[in-house]
């Protein structure tokens, strides 16, 4: 699945690593039960509500990472390299 803007990647490769198995499935479910990929990212950002079915911990999670409280750069997609990496 590529999403149409790398904040769900970004945000994959940022927290993944240390997310609970119940937490990894809600994630998977969110970004891939929606026909829409921009609807992601609208309930990322807050631009519009998300259905309460996508309402949970790690939608929370993913709207705290879109604030970019230390103003990171996020242009591009992240390279894939890091689902190959061992745990933080």
């Amino acid at each position: 699945l590529i999403l149409p803007h790398p904040l769900p990647s970004l945000f994959a490769k940022e927290n993944l690593n240390r997310m609970s198995e119940r937490q990894l499935n809600l994630y998977d479910r969110l970004i891939n039960e929606p026909s829409n990929d921009w609807d992601i990212y609208y309930w990322a950002t807050e631009a519009k509500p998300a259905p309460a079915a996508f309402e949970n911990e790690v939608l929370a999670m993913l709207r705290e990472f879109a604030k970019n409280r230390n103003r990171e750069q996020r242009l591009w997609q992240p390279d894939l390299e890091y689902l190959f990496e061992p745990p933080r």
